[in-house]
C-alpha cells in the first residue's frame, strides 16, 4: 500500500465558470487557472501521482507548454494520471478530499462529484470521498479570494 497528499489553490477569478469535482457548480465566479481550475481534481491527481512516487501534475502537465493545457478538461489530466499509475502497477484503494470554500455552499453537489469522479477513474463510488468546509471567514478562502483543496490517495 502506498498513500499520497495533495493540495492546491486557485483564486477566484469572474467571467469563468466553477468547475469543482468534475462538475459546473453553479456561482458567481470561478477559479483561475491555465486549465479549467478544477482545484479538487488537481489536488486529487497530487495525491495519486505522489502515492506512486510519480511526482506532480505540474511536472506531467506544465501550463508552460503553450496551448497544449491550456483550457482543458481536469477530468481529461485524472483519466492520464490513472493510466499512468496503471502502468506502474497500482491501483486506487481509496481517496479522501476536502474542499475549502466560504461560497458557494458545496453540500448539494457532492453526490454528483463522488459519481463523476468515480467514473472517470474507472472506480466504485465508495472510494471516492469528498467534503466541503469553510474557513470560519479566516484567511484567503474566508474572505472568499479563493479555493483550497486537499487529498489523500491509498493506492495498492
Amino acid at each position: 500500500m502506498r498513500i499520497g497528499f495533495g493540495y492546491d489553490v486557485h483564486q477566484f477569478s469572474p467571467n469563468r465558470p466553477l468547475w469543482l469535482g468534475g462538475i459546473e457548480v453553479p456561482a458567481e465566479q470561478g477559479l483561475l487557472g491555465h486549465s479549467d481550475a478544477d482545484v479538487l481534481i488537481h489536488a486529487l491527481c497530487d495525491a495519486i501521482l505522489g502515492a506512486a512516487a510519480l511526482r506532480d501534475i505540474g511536472y506531467h502537465f506544465p501550463d508552460t507548454k503553450g496551448n497544449e493545457f491550456e483550457g482543458i478538461d481536469s477530468k481529461i489530466l485524472l483519466r492520464r494520471v490513472m493510466d499512468m499509475i496503471r502502468q506502474a502497477g497500482h491501483e486506487l484503494g481509496n481517496c479522501d478530499c476536502t474542499i475549502c470554500a466560504q461560497a458557494p455552499k458545496l453540500s448539494p453537489y457532492i453526490d454528483a462529484m463522488r459519481q463523476c469522479l468515480a467514473q472517470v477513474m474507472g472506480v466504485n463510488v465508495d472510494q471516492v470521498s469528498i467534503k466541503a468546509t469553510t474557513t470560519e471567514h479566516l484567511g484567503f478562502v474566508g474572505r472568499q479570494e479563493g479555493i483550497a483543496a486537499y487529498a489523500v490517495a491509498l493506492l495498492l
